[in-house]
């Protein structure tokens, strides 16, 4: 628990694949209290009745701390692309499929890609429409909605309220502002979706449970954002040019851009937030790959003995099988992973350069789509944490990287609710 003596401004709850944190922050967008309720167990991920508990442990124990009467608005985060099925009464009926879980039914898949405009986010199997239609024919469902969604229903927003961002992989259209009827015909019944506000968008008056947490009447219920964005917005990076890329189990890259860029050919697709489009992809290679080639537990010996000053040249592109998403989209596209080095400091020194050169092309991949160059490089994840990796970057993207004000999603959705505050409904 952290917990500072300034006003509580804004709050952000981050509902995620660990569990749900809660973030309150300051008028100048500075944390002042942030707690975390982790899962206790991994069959917590993918029950609503835990999201909501955990989240409720995560912000009573804000408020046991912090002083909530100057909030003036909260809003939620939650993982792009899960989707779960509600009763008439609002409830979840137990049904969801993950962000990371196909659609189950091909046909579904099949008719998404006949109906489908080109260009459109929402194909797939792994699209969030394609998780919708599936759950909505499901015995009494009466309504699909995304992960944050629920959550802000739960904290008692009335309605069936969305946000731009979650809603863009189930199909939303971001330039008319609604549901295209494409999706119907597709199979997905409009009326039993939520109504779709901009990320940040004021909805209504706070009540009920966070009034009894001492929220004041005047505080606003305000739209979400996917984990992806707010994760961004919390590293302080703000202005076209700014960007972010997360060393995590994969590596994504999300770049701030006056214009939305979207190139399913390349897997680039685009979330508007606030006066900027937010572009990037997401590669297979990442962290997931050096966890199964080398061991967590000899990073940092190995990387010791590195030396980034004589580059290998190796060319690799660390995959763990077949198949990439960003920046080159192929499910066929191989791993090169040979010659081996004998030497397994040598090895990883190969990965690493391998995964900034795929850092690298996205980048090149965004701005030869339109995006703006560089102006600034923050990094998040625990490969943020590797110095020898961090000066192979710097030298490779030709800017230096920058600190992050904040690694938390909680705080970057909480962010949403500062930018908007003044905003009318």
């Amino acid at each position: 628990m952290i917990a500072h003596p300034r006003r509580a401004a804004a709050l952000g709850i981050d509902i995620g694949t660990s569990g749900a944190r809660a973030a309150a922050i300051d008028a100048d967008g500075n944390t002042v209290a942030f707690t975390a309720a982790p899962f206790r167990s991994s069959d917590e991920l993918r029950q609503p009745a835990f999201w909501w508990l955990r989240v409720k442990e995560a912000i009573e124990h804000l408020a046991a701390t912090t002083d909530l009467g100057a909030v003036e608005g909260i809003a939620v985060d939650g993982t792009s692309g899960t989707v779960l099925s509600l009763d008439a009464s609002g409830e979840a009926t137990g049904s969801v499929l993950m962000y990371n879980e196909p659609c189950p039914d091909t046909a579904i898949v099949t008719r998404i890609s006949k109906h489908a405009p080109t260009g459109a986010t929402a194909v797939g199997a792994n699209s969030g429409l394609a998780r919708a239609i599936h759950l909505s024919h499901g015995h009494g469902v009466d309504a699909v909605v995304h992960q944050a969604d629920w959550i802000l229903m739960k904290l008692g927003c009335p309605g069936r309220p969305g946000d731009e961002n979650n809603a863009l992989k189930s199909g939303f259209d971001l330039d008319a502002r609604d549901w295209p009827t494409w999706i119907e015909a597709a199979g997905m019944d409009i009326s039993k979706l939520p109504c779709i506000h901009r990320a940040g968008a004021k909805i209504a008056r706070v009540s009920g449970y966070l009034r009894e947490l001492g929220l004041p009447e005047t505080a606003w219920y305000h739209a979400g954002t996917t984990d992806g964005c707010a994760s961004f917005l919390a590293t302080g990076a703000s202005a076209v040019g700014d960007a972010v890329t997360a060393l995590g189990s994969t590596i994504v890259l999300k770049l701030a851009s006056r214009n939305p860029i979207n190139a399913p050919e390349y897997g680039i697709y685009s979330h508007r937030v606030g006066d900027f489009w937010l572009v990037g992809g997401a590669s297979n290679s990442g962290g997931n790959v050096l966890r199964a080639l080398i061991g967590d537990d000899r990073l940092d010996y190995l990387t010791r003995r590195i030396d980034p000053d004589r580059p290998l040249g190796l060319g690799f592109y660390p995959l763990l099988r077949e198949g990439e998403r960003f920046p080159i989209n192929d499910p066929q596209h191989p791993p090169r992973l040979d010659p081996r080095p004998a030497d397994d400091a040598v090895f990883l020194q190969a990965l690493l350069e391998g995964m900034t050169d795929i850092e690298r092309l996205g980048y090149q991949r965004l701005h030869e789509l339109g995006s703006p160059r560089l102006r600034s490089l923050r990094t998040v994840g625990g490969g943020a944490r590797n110095p020898v990796w961090t000066t192979m970057r710097a030298r490779a993207m030709g800017v230096e990287p920058l600190p992050a004000k904040s690694v938390e999603a909680a705080v970057g959705t909480a962010t949403l609710v500062l930018a908007n505050r003044g905003n009318d409904v």
